[in-house]
C-alpha cells in the first residue's frame, strides 16, 4: 500500500526529501514562517462509509487541513497522512481513498510527503496534517479584530450540514456527490486567503469548519470583541439539482462549509468577489464580548451552536 502512494505521489519544489526515509526534509521560502495544522477524519463522526465514497473520503480528509492554512492567508508545502485501518477493509476502499487525496493534492500543487500506517481494532481514522508558509509576520490571526471592522464571508453556507441533516433522516437513500458538491468534494478558499494577505484587506481570519455562529465566537474570544450580524445578510446556500435553498440554522450553526469568515477594518474596501468567489459584508465588530443577530424582529443574541466534541448534545 505504502509503496502504490509513493508511486503516486509527485515530488514538488519545496520537498527536499519525501516519502521513504524517518523524516521529510522540506523548504520553507526565505523570509517566511512556517504553519503547520492538523485534523483527525474518524469514521462514524466526519464520515460514515455507507454515505461517504472512498474518494470523497480522502478529498474531505485534505480539504480540512488545506482549509487551514487558507484561514492564515497561507500556502501549502507538504501534507502528511496517517491512516489506522481495520484488518477487513478492502484494499480498493483504501486505493479510491488515496484518489480522492491525491486529486485534490495535484489540483492545488502540494505534495503528500509522508505519514503513518496501523492497525485500527475500530473504524477508519485518518489523521492529516499540512504544512504550509506565510510571509514572516503577516500571516492571518483570529485575535486582529477591532470595534468598527466589517464581518465578512465568503461563499454560501449550510450546504455541507443541510445535506448530512438529508442522509440522517433517511439513512439509507444515497445521495449523489456530484448533486452535493459543497458536502462530498468541498473547496478550500486558498486563493482568497493569499489575496487577502497579500492585500491587507483582513484583520482577522477563521475558515467555518464548526459553523459560523461558532467560528465567530472563536474570533469574538481572542480578539476580545463583540458582533451583530445581520440576518438578512447571510448567504444561505441551495443544494442538489433542484437548488432547494437551506434553512437558516444550518447557514449559522452548520459547519464543514470551508469558507473564510474574517473581519476589515472600515476603510478598506471589499469588491463583491475575490478570486473568483463572492464575499459579502454580514455584519461589524462591535464593543464588548457577545454576539448578537439583528433582523427585522429586533436583535437577539447569537449563541455559539456549532459542532464541538465531548459538548453534551441533550
Amino acid at each position: 500500500m505504502i509503496a502504490r502512494v509513493r508511486r503516486l505521489a509527485k515530488k514538488r519544489g519545496n520537498i527536499v526529501t519525501g516519502i521513504g526515509d524517518d523524516c521529510a526534509v522540506l523548504r520553507v521560502p526565505p523570509g517566511h514562517e512556517a504553519l503547520v495544522t492538523t485534523d483527525f477524519s474518524l469514521e462514524g463522526v466526519h464520515f460514515r462509509r455507507e454515505w461517504h465514497p472512498a474518494e470523497s473520503v480522502g478529498h474531505r480528509c485534505l480539504a480540512r487541513g488545506l482549509s487551514d492554512i487558507a484561514a492564515m492567508g497561507g500556502e501549502p508545502i507538504a501534507v502528511f497522512v496517517s491512516l489506522a485501518l481495520p484488518q477487513n477493509l478492502p484494499q480498493s476502499w483504501v486505493n479510491r481513498f488515496s484518489k480522492g487525496l491525491l486529486q485534490l493534492a495535484d489540483k492545488i500543487s502540494v505534495s503528500l510527503a509522508g505519514g503513518d500506517t496501523a492497525q485500527s481494532r475500530d473504524g477508519i481514522l485518518a489523521d492529516i496534517v499540512v504544512v504550509g508558509s506565510a510571509p514572516e509576520g503577516k500571516a492571518i490571526l483570529r485575535s486582529g479584530a477591532q470595534p468598527g471592522d466589517g464581518i465578512y464571508v465568503s461563499g454560501e453556507l449550510g450546504g455541507s450540514s443541510a445535506t448530512l441533516a438529508r442522509m440522517m433522516e433517511n439513512p439509507k437513500r444515497k445521495l449523489n456527490p456530484r448533486d452535493f458538491p459543497a458536502h462530498f468534494f468541498p473547496a478550500p478558499r486558498l486563493s482568497l486567503g493569499s489575496v487577502l494577505r497579500e492585500k491587507g484587506l483582513a484583520s482577522a481570519m477563521i475558515d467555518i469548519s464548526d459553523g459560523l455562529s461558532t467560528d465567530l465566537d472563536h474570533i469574538c474570544k481572542e480578539s476580545k470583541v463583540g458582533a451583530v450580524l445581520q440576518k438578512n445578510a447571510i448567504p444561505t446556500a441551495t443544494i442538489s439539482k433542484h437548488k432547494h435553498e437551506v434553512d437558516l440554522r444550518f447557514a449559522l450553526h452548520g459547519g464543514e462549509d470551508y469558507e473564510l469568515l474574517f473581519t476589515a477594518p472600515h476603510q478598506k474596501r471589499i469588491p463583491p468577489r475575490i478570486a473568483g468567489i463572492s464575499i459579502i459584508q454580514i455584519g461589524q465588530i462591535a464593543k464588548g464580548d457577545k454576539a448578537f443577530l439583528r433582523s427585522d424582529e429586533g436583535t437577539f443574541p447569537l449563541k455559539p451552536k456549532g459542532w464541538e466534541h465531548f459538548k453534551s448534545r441533550k
